[in-house]
């Protein structure tokens, strides 16, 4: 949740009752996180789209439940096209488009005279010469993120094209670095962390992969510091605190391994503070 909530700038109460809804379907990890699949990324950013377009998140959601509503249960919203026309959710299927809300076809019409007969017909917008041979911008994160599972090195170069078009994607440069230190390329992994803190600053999730792999290479001391630095920004990152307690137990400091694993235990039980 929470990367996505970083990768696409939706706030929790806009992710929770979609999932809730049905329209994102995200698994369940090991200690119960949710797991989002390419899927549910492709409907979140739908959503972040139709936010940008200043569409309002309840008229958003009331929206995406009408269209569930309407759509056999096989079919994901996925593989739609959702865009915001002035106020309205509008959904595209093959060349029909119509407002969510009222369920309203939109026509393109074009009326014209023919031999004293007046004729309207639906338009059908053809692209211009210049959009035709528009060349789309590639989408690296994406391109990376479905990369990964069949092609590592063509995703380590999307992941490093990823960060050259936009330097304070953290979750680019974070992805960059766990799959080079996946791959065993460990001074690498070690660079890109280095640069990623550098153009980013301390994000949580850079400094707890950093601490990760400074552990791998046998440096405890600079790992303790890496994953108390990830905390200082985020507290309730409950595995940066098992991997302290972790390393703290290694280190023989029992008393601070206690109160890190208890804060661990704390964070994905789901006590209050």
């Amino acid at each position: 949740m929470r990367e996505v909530q970083r990768l696409l700038r939706l706030s929790p109460d806009t992710i929770r009752p979609l999932i809730k809804a049905g329209f994102v379907r995200p698994a369940r990890g090991a200690r119960r996180e949710y797991r989002f699949s390419f899927q549910d990324l492709i409907v979140l950013r739908t959503a972040r789209a139709l936010i940008d377009a200043k569409i309002p998140a309840r008229r958003i959601r009331r929206s995406l439940e009408s269209l569930r509503r309407e759509l056999p249960e096989s079919m994901p919203l996925s593989g739609l096209s959702i865009s915001a026309v002035g106020d309205h959710v509008v959904v595209r299927d093959g060349d029909t488009h119509r407002q969510v809300d009222s369920g309203q076809y939109l026509l393109g019409l074009d009326v014209s005279m023919e031999n004293g007969v007046l004729r309207v017909v639906e338009r059908r917008e053809e692209p211009s010469a210049a959009e035709a041979a528009a060349v789309p911008r590639p989408d690296w994160f994406e391109q990376a993120l479905t990369l990964e599972s069949t092609d590592p090195e063509a995703a380590l170069t999307a992941w490093r094209h990823a960060v050259d078009d936009d330097t304070g994607n953290a979750a680019a440069w974070t992805n960059w670095g766990r799959l080079l230190h996946e791959q065993g390329r460990t001074e690498q992994a070690a660079e890109v962390y280095r640069r990623a803190l550098a153009k980013v600053g301390p994000d949580p999730l850079l400094l707890f992969n950093q601490g990760v792999l400074l552990e791998d290479l046998g440096n405890p001391s600079a790992a303790l510091a890496a994953y108390q630095g990830a905390l200082a920004e985020d507290p309730d990152l409950a595995d940066c605190h098992y991997n302290l307690a972790r390393l703290y137990e290694s280190l023989g400091q029992a008393r601070h391994a206690i109160r890190h694993l208890g804060q661990y235990r704390r964070l994905v039980s789901g006590e209050p503070r």
